[in-house]
């Protein structure tokens, strides 16, 4: 894992702490806190914080620093990404229940419209970061696990690499790609700061950092991310209970990105296409990186709407995607 320096804490305290809202004591939930260095900068600040931490040996110290505290600092065994496995019976940690993490924090569910109900910061893990990604668009878009709770704000360390993915806009076909069209529908994206890898010591044996290579993007930073999901999200036909089907839709339009889609919408065996894309004002020869987020959504919209689109037709690929995820 990633550790920062002492010396980005107060950038970090910084960026958290802007539209924190009128509490004077927010509460954070901080995953992944390791030694503690954030946390003591973000308990400095007035932060109220819940860390929820998965190493036995970071353990000590940070319960150490609780214990010395007036209740402002939990500390809990558990790993941010092994929240609601699909395993049966008790949990065992670090694995945990968002319904009892979210007691224990003191956090109720609020509908989706409202304010955010909490915010959660932590330094995404390099290995299989795009899957933990993923994993996190998926239980936004069905509010699962912690978004059962409404419309929780991630603050999240990403490499460069996957920012840049996160942000791309069509056309670019090597980076724009199906989640990056399901990551601007669902999230505001908003960047609050870029650091270098170098700002970040490891607990490797070797001391390494491990960055991840990339030729196609550049990677020199981990980016300071906040990702809140959208109001209106759910909107046009979209709805929790057949978002599944919309983000299978959107993964296989991007199976082959430069096919038409035209030609996509023949694989689905749909006819009168050319009717559809007229009343959707998308070009005939478009391509499937060609379109905006928005296109997508609306395409969605206008397949539910239509008698040629039965969900059906992907009901057992949406399956088998989403336990991967899980």
């Amino acid at each position: 894992r990633f550790i920062a320096c002492p010396q980005l804490a107060r950038t970090v305290r910084r960026c958290l702490q802007r539209g924190a809202g009128p509490d004077p004591q927010p509460l954070l939930l901080e995953f992944a806190p390791g030694p503690g260095i954030l946390t003591r900068s973000l308990l400095d600040a007035g932060f109220r914080v819940v860390a929820l931490e998965s190493s036995l040996d970071f353990l000590p110290d940070l319960q150490s620093l609780e214990n010395s505290l007036d209740g402002q600092l939990k500390v809990i065994h558990g790993d941010f990404f092994r929240l609601d496995p699909l395993a049966k019976g008790a949990l065992k940690p670090p694995a945990v229940s968002s319904d009892k993490l979210f007691e224990t924090m003191g956090v109720a569910a609020v509908p989706w419209m409202a304010d955010v109900p909490l915010k959660i910061f932590g330094i995404v893990p390099q290995q299989l970061e795009r899957n933990r990604l993923w994993r996190l668009l998926f239980t936004m878009y069905e509010c699962s696990s912690i978004y059962r709770y409404g419309r929780v704000e991630l603050n999240l360390f990403i490499s460069e690499k996957e920012y840049t993915v996160l942000t791309a806009k069509p056309g670019k076909s090597k980076i724009y790609q199906a989640l990056s069209v399901l990551a601007q529908l669902g999230y505001e994206i908003e960047l609050l700061h870029k650091e270098p890898w170098s700002s970040f010591a490891t607990n490797l044996k070797n001391g390494g950092l491990a960055i991840p290579k990339t030729v196609q993007v550049p990677n020199d930073h981990l980016c300071l991310v906040r990702l809140t999901p959208q109001q209106n999200l759910f909107t046009g036909g979209l709805k929790p209970s057949n978002a599944s089907t919309f983000i299978f839709l959107v993964k296989q339009s991007f199976a082959k990105p430069k096919s038409r889609l035209t030609d996509r919408l023949n694989s689905w065996s749909l006819d009168n296409t050319d009717r559809l894309l007229k009343a959707l004002e998308i070009p005939k020869k478009a391509a499937m990186c060609n379109l905006y987020p928005e296109d997508y959504k609306r395409l969605f919209q206008a397949l539910q709407n239509s008698d040629m689109f039965a969900e059906t037709l992907f009901h057992d690929e949406v399956l088998t995607s989403t336990r991967t995820m899980n």
